[in-house]
């Protein structure tokens, strides 16, 4: 073999390496970022479950980063027992969530169906002036609601926290109304030669193949009413009909020095939504995966 030959292939090889080591150092450049980006989104529920299992002594001699030694699950047991009583605030969210859930999404499924498939006279108009409500901030109709409730008797009750969300919702029906016009029309109209009318179309048809858009609503729903906090704070009073978050936010302004107790409260708040999302989490991702092949 040619010196030149030889030149040649060990000048290739050296360019190889060099973008064998740029593709390594790029990998692991990526990796350090997403590892830090977890730490960061990771770290403060860690921080708050370990707070949770500290003894207020502990916590008040050590620092925050110190893992608790010994385990004490004095702070739970201190929320449900007597003196906080929490099974109270919890039985209340998820009643309030359960109802507003099964409601809200059973009236935006049926409006998002009448949207997208059904012709009537001012359809798009009815529409787009009802999505156009998403640009007002829902802190502007908070007073006219309290006093629409107020007047009618209902302040401080179970209806004074779900009726101002409980009949759709203009982000759900919107959603639901993309999806639903995706479903191939072939299938409604075999469906419909087959003698099916239009709410057994929905329900054999169109419902089933929306699985996705379908589970991913009810997490989004499911975690936006279980966080709830303004509109109950500002409805109810006392402790018979104080959800979760506004039972939580008033253990912290009684007990502001006692912060494992606040963070025990906030363990239990977080929870459910953390199981929710790992029973869904699949139909989460298809429903992502389907709309960004869209």
């Amino acid at each position: 073999m040619s010196t030149e030959a030889v030149s040649g292939a060990r000048a290739r090889r050296a360019r190889l390496g060099g973008r064998g080591g740029r593709r390594v150092l790029s990998t692991l450049a990526i990796y350090a970022v997403l590892i830090f980006g977890a730490v960061l989104i990771v770290g403060p529920f860690l921080l708050s479950f370990g707070t949770a299992l500290k003894s207020p002594r502990q916590f008040a001699t050590s620092s925050a980063l110190t893992p608790p030694a010994p385990l004490t699950a004095q702070n739970f047991s201190r929320l449900f027992g007597a003196e906080h009583n929490f099974i109270s605030p919890i039985a209340v969210t998820v009643q309030v969530t359960v109802v507003i859930l099964v409601v809200q999404l059973g009236c935006s499924i049926l409006a998002a169906y009448a949207f997208a498939r059904l012709r009537f006279w001012g359809r798009d108009v009815i529409f787009w002036a009802y999505l156009a409500t998403m640009m007002i901030p829902s802190v502007t109709t908070i007073v006219p609601l309290y006093g629409m409730l107020t007047a009618a008797g209902l302040r401080n009750t179970f209806w004074a926290l779900v009726l101002p969300t409980l009949f759709g919702s203009p982000y759900a029906i919107f959603l639901l109304r993309e999806y639903f016009r995706s479903v191939p029309a072939d299938l409604e109209a075999a469906a419909r030669i087959d003698g099916c009318g239009t709410l057994r179309v929905l329900w054999y048809v169109v419902l089933p193949y929306s699985r996705p858009i379908i589970a991913t609503l009810t997490v989004i729903t499911v975690v936006t009413q279980w966080n709830n906090f303004l509109w109950p704070r500002v409805i109810t009073t006392g402790n018979d009909w104080a959800v979760l978050t506004v039972a939580t936010a008033a253990l912290q302004s009684q007990y502001n020095g006692n912060w494992t107790l606040v963070m025990a409260a906030t363990t239990i708040a977080l929870l459910p939504l953390l199981l929710i999302y790992l029973i869904f989490q699949r139909q989460i991702t298809n429903s992502i995966a389907i709309g960004g092949f869209k």
